[in-house]
């Protein structure tokens, strides 16, 4: 079935002569499909101007792409991508799933793009980050503090970029200083074939780690980062490990990525969980996707 007329129309890239989208990402046939109709309704809601496309790998059913064609969205089949032969066979499809992101940078019918998690959801208008500098991956620095960043040296000591004068970088230590690392649940990018063939390249020679696709984009692009404020991914667990740099009234962009966050998973029972800013965020998502009145109408 050919893909549904772009989401609103509104259709900037007439003014502009661009073509410009918002992604994301859809993988197996569980429950994620709702967070791609809830990004959907969001950025309707916010009346963006540029439709979004969700790059979807073969084992995502048909009523699952259907579903989110209903909603307005552009829906593309990728090819998975595997991690270096012979490596972590023990979370092999892991690591597909994650590496399979890189695809997009092979859209290059879009001069550039937003991509959003499926577990993001847009509660302000953002289509200003297409206009920002080319040339650049533009994101948010993620934060250090939970336990699942064990195995770094950022944890290890206390530092977190998020508040860097806290706890210091060791002096004694200056040289091996790591570079801001964003978040790659979001980020500003330019599908170009070149950048889209030295990705795969790249990916064949570097040993897969932890965060598979986020570790990996983040050396990759590390000279090529550009830091966008908190407001445009703001991460859930920030809200209590760092209350001092959110003012939530100002956030565009919210991630639903810490434990037990997840909206359509949601019980309140995870740590952290029963906080009443966690539970109002959960309930605008809900209020969001069971708004009838943000169905995509043709």
């Amino acid at each position: 079935m050919a893909p549904s007329t772009p989401m609103d129309p509104v259709n900037a890239r007439q003014k502009t002569n661009k073509q410009r989208a918002y992604m994301t990402f859809l993988a197996g046939n569980g429950d994620y499909v709702k967070g791609v109709v809830g990004l959907a309704k969001g950025l309707r809601k916010v009346e963006s101007a540029y439709p979004l496309v969700v790059a979807v790998l073969p084992d995502v059913p048909e009523e699952h792409r259907e579903l989110v064609r209903s909603q307005g969205c552009i829906v593309r089949e990728i090819e998975p991508v595997s991690p270096p032969d012979d490596q972590v066979s023990y979370a092999r499809d892991y690591y597909i799933v994650n590496y399979s992101k890189l695809r997009i940078w092979n859209f290059i019918e879009y001069d550039k793009a937003v991509f959003l998690d499926a577990d993001i959801q847009v509660y302000d208008n953002i289509d200003e980050l297409f206009d920002l500098p080319d040339g650049y991956m533009h994101g948010v620095i993620g934060c250090f503090c939970e336990k699942t960043w064990s195995h770094t040296p950022q944890y290890k000591i206390g530092y977190c970029q998020q508040c860097p004068e806290k706890v210091k970088w060791p002096v004694e230590m200056e040289a091996s200083r790591p570079p801001l690392y964003y978040n790659a649940g979001m980020f500003v990018f330019e599908p170009n074939q070149s950048t889209y063939e030295s990705l795969l390249q790249s990916l064949k020679v570097t040993p897969p780690t932890e965060f598979a696709e986020q570790d990996f984009l983040n050396v990759f692009f590390e000279k090529d980062f550009k830091q966008i404020p908190l407001v445009y991914n703001l991460i859930m667990s920030v809200l209590w490990r760092h209350p001092e740099n959110v003012e939530l009234e100002k956030v565009k962009v919210i991630h639903y990525c810490a434990p037990g966050s997840k909206p359509w998973k949601f019980t309140g029972e995870e740590p952290y969980m029963d906080r009443d800013d966690v539970k109002m965020l959960v309930k605008r998502w809900w209020d969001i996707y069971n708004d009838e009145s943000l169905d995509f109408k043709p």
